[in-house]
């Protein structure tokens, strides 16, 4: 699997991560699938995902919340409604090329006592449901990604059973989600640990 993600956002540079994307898809270099390759944006305005909709790959979307004031403490570069840029993601599977699947990817990164509720999990699935039904022959995953604690006091690791009644209330309620697995946090080297430790040890 190919991700395109982290602090540079694949979105500010989208004609390089197309580009790169079709020769990583290619059958004359090096052929991977493009199921295998996947591209991740906070969607700084809904315009981007028509723009990296012409990658052969597959979409994603951090939301990390569907409620426009509490996507905006989370994201706090947000400019616009998570309406507008629902719309934007929309309208650019349905433009997809033929030849790509609309296959997109929903990631919330689920944080203690902030998002990780059966209220914000309801609220989810009433954000997902439009695409699921008005884009025809879309495949919505939502990817669930438990917060790695980094050692401060204001964001906190959800309880394993937190996470998993939220993956269950999408489920029930017909939206497919997937809780990834976190690696390296024994050794703080798991998604955002090691960036913080540097820093620890620089102070």
């Amino acid at each position: 699997n190919f991700f395109f993600m982290g602090r540079g956002n694949p979105a500010d540079n989208a004609e390089n991560v197309v580009q790169a994307c079709n020769v990583l898809t290619s059958r004359e270099l090096f052929q991977l699938s493009a199921s295998k390759v996947t591209v991740s944006t906070v969607a700084p305005d809904p315009n981007v995902f028509s723009k990296l909709s012409e990658a052969p790959c597959v979409l994603a979307w951090s939301v990390h919340a569907a409620r426009d004031d509490l996507r905006k403490r989370l994201v706090p570069t947000t400019k616009y409604t998570m309406e507008e840029l629902r719309s934007g993601l929309m309208k650019a599977l349905l433009d997809r090329p033929p030849n790509f699947k609309r296959t997109a990817m929903i990631e919330v990164a689920l944080i203690s006592d902030v998002n990780d509720s059966l209220q914000e999990a309801d609220e989810l699935v009433d954000f997902c449901r439009p695409i699921v039904e008005q884009v025809p022959g879309s495949k919505l995953i939502v990817n669930l990604i438990p917060f790695n604690d980094i050692g401060q006091e204001l964001y906190k690791k959800p309880t394993d059973e937190a996470v998993q009644s939220f993956q269950q209330r999408l489920w029930h309620q017909g939206i497919y989600a997937h809780v990834r697995t976190t690696r390296g946090d024994d050794e703080s080297a798991a998604c955002g640990q090691l960036a913080t430790k540097k820093k620890k040890n620089q102070s």
